[in-house]
Protein backbone atom coordinates (compact mmCIF):
# COMPACT_ATOMS: atom_id res chain seq x y z
CA UNK A 1 0.00 0.00 0.00
CA UNK A 2 1.36 3.37 -1.02
CA UNK A 3 -0.30 6.51 0.34
CA UNK A 4 0.40 9.35 -2.10
CA UNK A 5 0.84 9.41 -5.88
CA UNK A 6 3.79 11.80 -6.20
CA UNK A 7 7.36 10.81 -7.19
CA UNK A 8 7.93 9.06 -3.86
CA UNK A 9 4.74 7.06 -4.43
CA UNK A 10 4.45 6.26 -8.12
CA UNK A 11 8.15 5.54 -8.64
CA UNK A 12 8.14 3.12 -5.71
CA UNK A 13 4.96 1.51 -7.07
CA UNK A 14 6.75 0.77 -10.36
CA UNK A 15 9.67 -0.85 -8.52
CA UNK A 16 7.38 -2.95 -6.32
CA UNK A 17 5.38 -4.10 -9.35
CA UNK A 18 8.61 -4.96 -11.18
CA UNK A 19 9.60 -7.16 -8.24
CA UNK A 20 6.29 -9.03 -8.35
CA UNK A 21 4.31 -7.41 -5.52
CA UNK A 22 0.62 -6.58 -5.61
CA UNK A 23 0.60 -2.78 -5.38
CA UNK A 24 -2.16 -0.33 -4.49
CA UNK A 25 -1.60 3.43 -4.68
CA UNK A 26 -4.02 5.67 -2.79
CA UNK A 27 -4.08 9.15 -4.29
CA UNK A 28 -6.29 12.13 -3.58
CA UNK A 29 -5.00 15.10 -5.58
CA UNK A 30 -3.85 13.58 -8.88
CA UNK A 31 -1.02 11.25 -9.88
CA UNK A 32 2.32 12.97 -9.98
CA UNK A 33 1.66 14.90 -6.81
CA UNK A 34 2.85 18.45 -6.32
CA UNK A 35 5.97 17.74 -8.39
CA UNK A 36 3.86 17.25 -11.52
CA UNK A 37 0.70 19.25 -10.81
CA UNK A 38 1.69 22.32 -8.76
CA UNK A 39 5.47 22.51 -8.39
CA UNK A 40 8.30 21.15 -10.55
CA UNK A 41 6.58 20.55 -13.89
CA UNK A 42 4.48 23.74 -13.85
CA UNK A 43 7.25 26.00 -12.58
CA UNK A 44 9.84 24.66 -15.01
CA UNK A 45 7.36 24.99 -17.88
CA UNK A 46 6.88 28.64 -16.90
CA UNK A 47 10.65 29.01 -16.63
CA UNK A 48 11.06 27.56 -20.15
CA UNK A 49 9.20 30.61 -21.47
CA UNK A 50 11.28 32.86 -19.22
CA UNK A 51 14.47 31.28 -20.60
CA UNK A 52 13.39 32.15 -24.13
CA UNK A 53 12.88 35.77 -23.07
CA UNK A 54 16.29 35.77 -21.37
CA UNK A 55 17.90 34.41 -24.53
CA UNK A 56 16.15 37.09 -26.55
CA UNK A 57 17.79 39.67 -24.32
CA UNK A 58 21.19 38.67 -25.70
CA UNK A 59 19.93 38.63 -29.30
CA UNK A 60 21.21 42.11 -30.29
CA UNK A 61 24.75 41.05 -29.33
CA UNK A 62 24.35 37.98 -31.54
CA UNK A 63 23.19 40.12 -34.46
CA UNK A 64 19.45 39.49 -34.14
CA UNK A 65 17.09 42.46 -33.95
CA UNK A 66 13.50 43.44 -34.62
CA UNK A 67 12.72 44.74 -38.09
CA UNK A 68 11.31 47.97 -36.70
CA UNK A 69 12.30 48.18 -33.03
CA UNK A 70 10.54 51.54 -32.60
CA UNK A 71 7.16 50.21 -33.70
CA UNK A 72 4.73 49.31 -30.92
CA UNK A 73 3.83 46.07 -32.72
CA UNK A 74 7.48 45.02 -32.70
CA UNK A 75 7.66 44.70 -28.91
CA UNK A 76 8.18 41.21 -27.58
CA UNK A 77 5.60 40.57 -24.89
CA UNK A 78 4.39 37.56 -22.94
CA UNK A 79 0.74 36.52 -22.71
CA UNK A 80 0.75 35.10 -19.19
CA UNK A 81 -2.74 33.67 -19.61
CA UNK A 82 -1.58 31.55 -22.57
CA UNK A 83 1.61 30.60 -20.76
CA UNK A 84 -0.34 29.42 -17.70
CA UNK A 85 -2.83 27.52 -19.87
CA UNK A 86 0.09 25.64 -21.43
CA UNK A 87 1.58 25.03 -17.97
CA UNK A 88 -1.61 23.43 -16.68
CA UNK A 89 -2.14 21.43 -19.88
CA UNK A 90 1.35 19.93 -19.75
CA UNK A 91 0.99 19.12 -16.06
CA UNK A 92 -2.31 17.32 -16.68
CA UNK A 93 -0.81 15.41 -19.61
CA UNK A 94 2.13 14.30 -17.49
CA UNK A 95 -0.24 13.14 -14.75
CA UNK A 96 -2.24 11.10 -17.26
CA UNK A 97 0.99 9.56 -18.61
CA UNK A 98 1.86 8.39 -15.09
CA UNK A 99 -1.60 6.88 -14.68
CA UNK A 100 -1.28 4.96 -17.94
CA UNK A 101 2.17 3.68 -16.95
CA UNK A 102 0.91 2.44 -13.58
CA UNK A 103 -2.03 0.73 -15.28
CA UNK A 104 0.29 -1.02 -17.76
CA UNK A 105 2.39 -2.33 -14.87
CA UNK A 106 -0.64 -3.72 -13.05
CA UNK A 107 -0.72 -1.18 -10.22
CA UNK A 108 -4.15 -0.51 -8.72
CA UNK A 109 -4.94 3.17 -8.13
CA UNK A 110 -7.63 4.05 -5.58
CA UNK A 111 -8.86 7.64 -5.48
CA UNK A 112 -9.29 8.87 -1.93
CA UNK A 113 -7.44 9.89 1.22
CA UNK A 114 -5.50 7.12 2.91
CA UNK A 115 -4.75 6.85 6.62
CA UNK A 116 -3.11 4.19 8.74
CA UNK A 117 -5.21 2.01 11.01
CA UNK A 118 -2.31 0.26 12.66
CA UNK A 119 0.94 -0.55 10.86
CA UNK A 120 -0.50 -3.02 8.31
CA UNK A 121 -3.92 -1.60 7.53
CA UNK A 122 -4.94 1.43 5.46
CA UNK A 123 -8.37 3.03 5.49
CA UNK A 124 -9.24 4.94 2.31
CA UNK A 125 -11.84 7.69 2.70
CA UNK A 126 -13.43 8.26 -0.71
CA UNK A 127 -15.05 11.35 -2.17
CA UNK A 128 -18.52 9.78 -2.08
CA UNK A 129 -18.35 9.45 1.69
CA UNK A 130 -17.64 5.70 1.74
CA UNK A 131 -14.47 4.12 3.05
CA UNK A 132 -12.49 1.00 2.23
CA UNK A 133 -10.05 -0.87 4.46
CA UNK A 134 -7.10 -2.59 2.79
CA UNK A 135 -4.64 -4.94 4.50
CA UNK A 136 -1.00 -4.71 3.47
CA UNK A 137 2.32 -6.37 4.23
CA UNK A 138 4.04 -3.00 3.95
CA UNK A 139 2.87 0.61 3.77
CA UNK A 140 4.76 3.51 2.23
CA UNK A 141 3.73 7.00 3.34
CA UNK A 142 4.49 9.52 0.59
CA UNK A 143 2.07 12.34 1.23
CA UNK A 144 4.34 15.27 0.43
CA UNK A 145 4.18 18.79 1.80
CA UNK A 146 2.26 22.02 1.25
CA UNK A 147 3.24 25.69 1.06
CA UNK A 148 3.75 27.27 4.47
CA UNK A 149 1.62 30.30 5.27
CA UNK A 150 1.36 32.59 8.28
CA UNK A 151 -1.67 34.09 10.07
CA UNK A 152 -0.32 37.53 9.13
CA UNK A 153 0.12 36.56 5.48
CA UNK A 154 -2.88 34.51 4.35
CA UNK A 155 -3.13 33.84 0.60
CA UNK A 156 -6.40 34.78 -1.12
CA UNK A 157 -5.65 33.09 -4.46
CA UNK A 158 -6.05 36.36 -6.35
CA UNK A 159 -3.45 38.91 -5.27
CA UNK A 160 -1.70 37.14 -2.39
CA UNK A 161 -0.54 33.80 -3.74
CA UNK A 162 1.36 30.65 -2.87
CA UNK A 163 3.47 29.03 -5.58
CA UNK A 164 0.61 26.59 -6.21
CA UNK A 165 -1.81 29.40 -7.05
CA UNK A 166 0.18 31.48 -9.56
CA UNK A 167 -1.00 29.42 -12.53
CA UNK A 168 -4.54 30.73 -12.13
CA UNK A 169 -3.37 34.20 -13.18
CA UNK A 170 -4.81 35.25 -16.52
CA UNK A 171 -3.44 38.79 -16.49
CA UNK A 172 0.13 39.97 -16.01
CA UNK A 173 0.99 41.50 -12.62
CA UNK A 174 2.18 45.10 -12.77
CA UNK A 175 4.49 44.68 -9.80
CA UNK A 176 5.16 41.39 -8.03
CA UNK A 177 6.59 41.18 -4.52
CA UNK A 178 8.20 37.81 -3.82
CA UNK A 179 8.62 37.08 -0.10
CA UNK A 180 11.33 34.50 0.52
CA UNK A 181 14.70 34.16 -1.19
CA UNK A 182 15.19 30.41 -0.99
CA UNK A 183 15.12 28.23 -4.10
CA UNK A 184 11.39 28.66 -4.78
CA UNK A 185 11.39 32.42 -4.26
CA UNK A 186 14.53 32.96 -6.34
CA UNK A 187 13.24 30.81 -9.20
CA UNK A 188 9.90 32.60 -9.47
CA UNK A 189 11.46 36.04 -9.02
CA UNK A 190 13.95 35.32 -11.80
CA UNK A 191 11.28 33.88 -14.11
CA UNK A 192 8.72 36.64 -13.69
CA UNK A 193 11.35 39.33 -14.15
CA UNK A 194 12.39 37.66 -17.43
CA UNK A 195 8.72 37.78 -18.48
CA UNK A 196 8.85 41.57 -18.20
CA UNK A 197 7.29 41.99 -14.75
CA UNK A 198 8.61 44.47 -12.17
CA UNK A 199 9.80 42.24 -9.31
CA UNK A 200 10.81 43.01 -5.71
CA UNK A 201 12.47 40.15 -3.81
CA UNK A 202 12.17 40.37 -0.02
CA UNK A 203 14.83 38.32 1.77
CA UNK A 204 15.19 37.97 5.51
CA UNK A 205 18.80 36.87 5.09
CA UNK A 206 21.88 38.82 3.99
CA UNK A 207 21.76 37.37 0.47
CA UNK A 208 19.57 35.40 -1.88
CA UNK A 209 19.79 31.60 -1.76
CA UNK A 210 21.30 31.40 1.75
CA UNK A 211 21.46 27.60 1.53
CA UNK A 212 23.40 27.49 -1.75
CA UNK A 213 27.04 28.03 -2.69
CA UNK A 214 27.92 31.61 -1.65
CA UNK A 215 29.90 32.34 -4.84
CA UNK A 216 26.97 31.15 -6.96
CA UNK A 217 24.46 33.19 -4.98
CA UNK A 218 26.64 36.28 -5.36
CA UNK A 219 26.72 35.87 -9.14
CA UNK A 220 22.95 35.39 -9.28
CA UNK A 221 22.17 38.40 -7.10
CA UNK A 222 24.48 40.58 -9.19
CA UNK A 223 22.78 39.43 -12.40
CA UNK A 224 19.26 39.92 -10.99
CA UNK A 225 19.97 43.45 -9.80
CA UNK A 226 21.75 44.32 -13.06
CA UNK A 227 18.65 43.26 -14.99
CA UNK A 228 16.42 45.46 -12.87
CA UNK A 229 15.19 43.46 -9.90
CA UNK A 230 14.95 45.14 -6.50
CA UNK A 231 16.52 42.79 -3.95
CA UNK A 232 15.81 43.71 -0.32
CA UNK A 233 18.19 41.77 1.91
CA UNK A 234 17.96 41.61 5.70
CA UNK A 235 14.27 42.49 5.36
CA UNK A 236 11.93 40.25 7.34
CA UNK A 237 8.25 40.23 6.44
CA UNK A 238 5.81 40.96 9.27
CA UNK A 239 2.54 40.92 7.35
CA UNK A 240 0.91 41.00 3.93
CA UNK A 241 -2.39 42.82 3.43
CA UNK A 242 -4.57 43.67 0.46
CA UNK A 243 -6.64 46.75 -0.28
CA UNK A 244 -8.41 46.34 -3.60
CA UNK A 245 -5.80 46.01 -6.33
CA UNK A 246 -2.90 46.95 -4.02
CA UNK A 247 -0.92 44.53 -1.89
CA UNK A 248 1.22 45.85 0.96
CA UNK A 249 4.09 43.92 2.53
CA UNK A 250 4.99 45.33 5.93
CA UNK A 251 8.48 44.55 7.26
CA UNK A 252 9.41 44.03 10.89
CA UNK A 253 11.30 47.34 10.93
CA UNK A 254 8.18 49.25 9.87
CA UNK A 255 9.02 49.75 6.20
CA UNK A 256 6.38 48.87 3.62
CA UNK A 257 6.51 47.66 0.02
CA UNK A 258 3.49 47.93 -2.25
CA UNK A 259 2.69 46.05 -5.45
CA UNK A 260 -0.14 44.54 -7.44
CA UNK A 261 0.57 40.95 -6.35
CA UNK A 262 2.56 39.06 -3.70
CA UNK A 263 4.00 35.57 -3.98
CA UNK A 264 4.69 33.81 -0.69
CA UNK A 265 7.68 31.46 -0.75
CA UNK A 266 8.00 30.71 2.96
CA UNK A 267 8.92 27.05 2.89
CA UNK A 268 6.81 23.91 3.30
CA UNK A 269 4.91 22.02 5.98
CA UNK A 270 4.48 18.22 5.79
CA UNK A 271 1.13 16.65 4.91
CA UNK A 272 1.15 14.30 7.89
CA UNK A 273 -1.84 15.41 9.96
CA UNK A 274 -4.76 13.01 10.13
CA UNK A 275 -2.80 10.03 8.77
CA UNK A 276 -3.03 7.92 11.93
CA UNK A 277 0.75 7.95 12.30
CA UNK A 278 0.84 8.16 16.09
CA UNK A 279 -1.59 5.26 16.58
CA UNK A 280 0.48 3.17 14.16
CA UNK A 281 3.67 3.91 16.12
CA UNK A 282 5.22 6.18 13.50
CA UNK A 283 7.40 8.87 15.08
CA UNK A 284 7.43 12.42 13.69
CA UNK A 285 9.63 15.36 14.67
CA UNK A 286 8.43 18.65 16.19
CA UNK A 287 7.61 20.05 12.74
CA UNK A 288 5.53 17.00 11.79
CA UNK A 289 8.02 15.39 9.40
CA UNK A 290 8.16 11.59 9.49
CA UNK A 291 11.42 10.28 10.96
CA UNK A 292 13.12 7.74 8.66
CA UNK A 293 16.46 5.99 8.41
CA UNK A 294 18.60 5.74 5.25
CA UNK A 295 16.53 2.86 3.85
CA UNK A 296 13.26 4.81 4.39
CA UNK A 297 12.08 2.83 7.45
CA UNK A 298 9.96 4.59 10.04
CA UNK A 299 9.81 3.59 13.71
CA UNK A 300 6.89 1.21 12.95
CA UNK A 301 7.73 -2.19 11.52
CA UNK A 302 6.55 -2.51 7.92
CA UNK A 303 5.87 1.22 7.54
CA UNK A 304 8.17 3.23 5.26
CA UNK A 305 8.09 6.90 4.25
CA UNK A 306 9.51 8.84 1.32
CA UNK A 307 9.60 12.35 -0.07
CA UNK A 308 8.79 15.77 1.29
CA UNK A 309 6.81 14.37 4.24
CA UNK A 310 10.17 13.15 5.63
CA UNK A 311 11.89 16.54 5.25
CA UNK A 312 15.15 14.83 4.29
CA UNK A 313 15.85 16.85 1.14
CA UNK A 314 12.86 18.28 -0.71
CA UNK A 315 13.64 17.19 -4.25
CA UNK A 316 11.53 15.01 -6.55
CA UNK A 317 14.62 12.95 -7.35
CA UNK A 318 15.26 12.28 -3.65
CA UNK A 319 11.61 11.38 -3.06
CA UNK A 320 11.73 8.88 -5.92
CA UNK A 321 14.99 7.37 -4.67
CA UNK A 322 13.66 7.09 -1.11
CA UNK A 323 10.60 5.28 -2.45
CA UNK A 324 12.63 2.90 -4.61
CA UNK A 325 14.99 2.15 -1.71
CA UNK A 326 11.99 1.35 0.51
CA UNK A 327 10.66 -1.19 -1.99
CA UNK A 328 14.06 -2.72 -2.70
CA UNK A 329 14.61 -3.10 1.04
CA UNK A 330 11.22 -4.57 1.89
CA UNK A 331 11.10 -6.94 -1.09
CA UNK A 332 14.66 -8.21 -0.57
CA UNK A 333 16.35 -6.77 -3.64
CA UNK A 334 19.88 -5.34 -3.67
CA UNK A 335 19.81 -1.95 -1.97
CA UNK A 336 22.24 0.78 -0.94
CA UNK A 337 21.29 3.33 1.75
CA UNK A 338 20.46 6.87 0.63
CA UNK A 339 23.63 8.93 0.22
CA UNK A 340 22.86 12.66 0.18
CA UNK A 341 26.44 13.44 -0.83
CA UNK A 342 25.67 12.01 -4.27
CA UNK A 343 22.51 14.04 -4.86
CA UNK A 344 22.70 16.63 -7.64
CA UNK A 345 20.30 19.55 -7.52
CA UNK A 346 19.58 22.66 -9.53
CA UNK A 347 18.16 26.12 -8.99
CA UNK A 348 16.30 27.07 -12.19
CA UNK A 349 17.13 30.77 -12.15
CA UNK A 350 18.88 32.68 -14.94
CA UNK A 351 21.72 31.73 -14.70
CA UNK A 352 21.03 28.26 -13.32
CA UNK A 353 22.94 26.99 -10.28
CA UNK A 354 23.69 23.25 -10.09
CA UNK A 355 25.48 21.48 -7.25
CA UNK A 356 26.52 17.99 -6.23
CA UNK A 357 28.49 16.48 -3.37
CA UNK A 358 30.43 18.37 -0.73
CA UNK A 359 30.00 22.14 -0.56
CA UNK A 360 32.26 25.17 -0.25
CA UNK A 361 30.79 25.76 3.21
CA UNK A 362 31.85 22.28 4.35
CA UNK A 363 35.37 22.93 3.08
CA UNK A 364 35.51 26.36 4.76
CA UNK A 365 34.48 25.04 8.18
CA UNK A 366 36.79 22.04 7.98
CA UNK A 367 34.22 19.25 7.61
CA UNK A 368 36.28 17.96 4.71
CA UNK A 369 39.74 18.79 3.39
CA UNK A 370 39.57 19.48 -0.32
CA UNK A 371 41.32 21.42 -3.04
CA UNK A 372 39.11 23.88 -4.89
CA UNK A 373 39.38 25.31 -8.36
CA UNK A 374 37.02 27.86 -9.92
CA UNK A 375 36.95 28.57 -13.64
CA UNK A 376 34.90 31.43 -15.11
CA UNK A 377 32.63 30.58 -18.05
CA UNK A 378 33.42 33.93 -19.65
CA UNK A 379 36.67 32.42 -20.93
CA UNK A 380 34.92 29.49 -22.61
CA UNK A 381 34.78 29.85 -26.43
CA UNK A 382 31.25 28.43 -26.73
CA UNK A 383 30.03 30.72 -23.97
CA UNK A 384 31.49 33.68 -25.82
CA UNK A 385 29.66 32.63 -28.99
CA UNK A 386 26.41 32.44 -27.03
CA UNK A 387 26.93 35.83 -25.38
CA UNK A 388 27.32 34.27 -21.92
CA UNK A 389 29.32 36.39 -19.48
CA UNK A 390 28.10 35.19 -16.10
CA UNK A 391 28.85 31.86 -14.49
CA UNK A 392 31.60 29.49 -13.48
CA UNK A 393 32.59 25.89 -12.87
CA UNK A 394 33.91 24.93 -9.45
CA UNK A 395 35.32 21.51 -8.54
CA UNK A 396 36.36 20.03 -5.18
CA UNK A 397 38.83 17.14 -4.94
CA UNK A 398 40.67 15.32 -2.17
CA UNK A 399 44.31 16.47 -1.96
CA UNK A 400 45.84 13.02 -1.64
CA UNK A 401 43.84 10.87 -4.01
CA UNK A 402 42.56 13.55 -6.37
CA UNK A 403 39.04 12.06 -6.11
CA UNK A 404 36.28 14.50 -7.08
CA UNK A 405 33.98 15.01 -4.08
CA UNK A 406 31.81 17.91 -5.23
CA UNK A 407 31.13 20.57 -7.76
CA UNK A 408 29.15 23.68 -8.66
CA UNK A 409 28.13 24.89 -12.12
CA UNK A 410 26.63 28.34 -12.65
CA UNK A 411 25.42 29.21 -16.14
CA UNK A 412 22.88 28.38 -18.84
CA UNK A 413 21.70 24.74 -18.66
CA UNK A 414 23.78 24.10 -15.55
CA UNK A 415 21.27 21.34 -14.78
CA UNK A 416 22.68 19.44 -17.78
CA UNK A 417 26.33 20.42 -17.25
CA UNK A 418 26.41 19.08 -13.68
CA UNK A 419 25.88 15.48 -14.84
CA UNK A 420 29.52 14.60 -15.60
CA UNK A 421 30.48 16.00 -12.19
CA UNK A 422 27.67 13.99 -10.61
CA UNK A 423 28.98 10.82 -12.26
CA UNK A 424 32.49 11.61 -11.01
CA UNK A 425 31.21 12.06 -7.45
CA UNK A 426 29.03 8.94 -7.56
CA UNK A 427 31.81 6.74 -8.95
CA UNK A 428 34.73 8.31 -7.02
CA UNK A 429 36.53 9.35 -10.20
CA UNK A 430 39.72 11.36 -9.92
CA UNK A 431 40.26 14.80 -11.41
CA UNK A 432 42.60 13.20 -13.95
CA UNK A 433 39.95 10.69 -15.01
CA UNK A 434 37.40 13.46 -15.44
CA UNK A 435 39.91 15.58 -17.35
CA UNK A 436 40.95 12.81 -19.69
CA UNK A 437 37.45 12.07 -20.96
CA UNK A 438 36.96 13.75 -24.31
CA UNK A 439 34.72 16.82 -24.54
CA UNK A 440 33.39 18.43 -27.69
CA UNK A 441 35.13 21.57 -28.89
CA UNK A 442 33.68 24.13 -28.53
CA UNK A 443 31.32 23.33 -25.68
CA UNK A 444 30.49 24.67 -22.23
CA UNK A 445 31.27 21.22 -20.84
CA UNK A 446 34.86 21.83 -21.91
CA UNK A 447 35.15 24.09 -18.86
CA UNK A 448 34.51 21.10 -16.59
CA UNK A 449 37.40 19.18 -18.15
CA UNK A 450 39.59 22.28 -17.98
CA UNK A 451 38.79 22.79 -14.29
CA UNK A 452 39.68 19.12 -13.69
CA UNK A 453 42.99 19.58 -15.53
CA UNK A 454 43.86 22.43 -13.19
CA UNK A 455 43.52 20.01 -10.27
CA UNK A 456 46.20 17.71 -11.73
CA UNK A 457 49.21 16.92 -9.52
CA UNK A 458 52.45 16.17 -11.34
CA UNK A 459 54.11 13.03 -10.00
CA UNK A 460 57.68 12.65 -11.39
Amino acid sequence: MIIGGGPGGYESALVAAQLGADVVVVDSDGLGGSAVLTDCVPSKTLIATAELMTDFGTAPELGIGLLDPDAEAARVVVDLGRVNARVLRLAAEQSRDIGRRLEREGVTVVVGRGRLDGPERVVVDKADGTSETIEADAVLVATGAAPRTLPTAEPDGERILTWEQVYDLTGTPEKLIVVGSGVTGAEFASAYMALGIDVVLVSSRDRVLPGEDADAAEVLEEVLTRRGMTVMNKSRMASVTRDGDTVTVTLTDGRTVTGSHCLLALGSIPNTAGLGLESAGVVTDDAGFVTVDRVSRTSARGVYAAGDCTGILMLASVAAMQGRIAMWHFLGDAVAPLDLKKVSSNVFTAPEIATVGWSQRAVDVGEIVAEVVRLELSGNPRAKMQGVRDGFVKLFCRPGTGIIVGGVVVGPRASELIHPVSIAVAESLTADQLANAFTVYPSNSGSIAEAARRLHHHTP
